[in-house]
């Protein structure tokens, strides 16, 4: 989870593959008139997030196995619907950066529907993980690798 440009979809495929996993992109969870309306620069209101945030629950609940979704998941009542929707334990992996640090990945990348002039709308809304949400905080100004690296080793200590 984390505002755009954080790396979610970079780190979650590079974690499935690590723990022999299923990886989701979030954002193909996202009806068309999200995207369309993200793309045209409109952030998105709670009541566009909500079927989305139903879906995303709902994949986590009808795959076998470790899945992993990206998914922005900004503010506490998002990942409590993700939560209630996917019907069994869900760890919110927070991949935090600076603003200006995303702000450069994202004027970095091409061909994502997301525009930079969203940036400062995901920042507003992000409530980041409280401690009773038992969640994990990274910081995204390391290599994949050791970000990977990192959140696996929470994983493991987690399960022992």
């Amino acid at each position: 989870m984390g505002v755009a440009g954080s790396g979610k979809s970079a780190v979650g495929e590079a974690l499935a593959a690590r723990l022999g996993a299923v990886y989701v992109e979030g954002d193909r969870l996202h009806p068309p008139a999200n995207i369309a309306k993200m793309s045209s620069g409109v952030p998105l209101t709670d009541a566009d997030r909500w079927p989305w945030l139903a879906t995303v629950g709902a994949t986590l609940a009808g795959v076998t196995g470790t899945v992993i979704v990206g998914c922005s998941a900004l503010k506490r009542s998002y990942r409590d619907r993700i939560r209630a929707e996917a019907e069994g334990p869900v760890t919110f992996v927070h991949l935090r950066g600076s603003r200006e640090l995303i702000a450069t990945r994202m004027s970095a990348r091409a061909g994502h529907f997301m525009p930079l002039s969203l940036l400062d709308s995901q920042f507003a809304a992000l409530e980041p993980p409280a401690p009773a949400e038992n969640a994990i905080t990274v910081d995204i100004d390391r290599p994949l690798s050791e970000i990977v690296a990192l959140i696996a080793h929470h994983f493991a200590e987690r399960a022992a």
